[in-house]
């Protein structure tokens, strides 16, 4: 099957955020073509919560799952961590007080 270049799904994801006028930012750019993306959600009380993509082993599909939530500082340094892992990582900053990020949504959970 074939699988949507990184920057795309980045791009196309943006695009759906800003019709639910949901603000979203790249915070950091990764590797264009296969970068894996993060999606940190900040709720602008001071709470926040970063996603990313994993496999379910057993069924082989996609699932958005928490990597960290909690104070912004403290999801802030688990994301640098990740950085520091994977410098072709996109991380996108949501800021939403209803806590929306659309990850659930059909076309974006794959």
């Amino acid at each position: 099957m074939a699988r949507l270049t990184a920057d795309f799904w980045v791009r196309a994801y943006l695009a759906r955020l800003r019709l639910a006028d949901i603000p979203a930012f790249i915070t950091a750019k990764g590797d264009a073509t296969s970068g894996a993306v993060l999606v940190k959600l900040a709720t602008l009380d001071g709470k926040a919560r970063a996603f990313h993509r994993s496999f379910d082993l057993m069924t082989g599909e996609r699932a958005w799952i928490v990597l960290a939530e909690g104070e912004e500082a403290t999801v802030d340094a688990s994301i640098a961590k990740q950085r520091g892992f994977d410098r072709d990582l996109w991380v996108i900053e949501i800021e939403d007080r209803q806590g929306r990020t659309l990850l659930d949504e059909p076309g974006l959970s794959d």
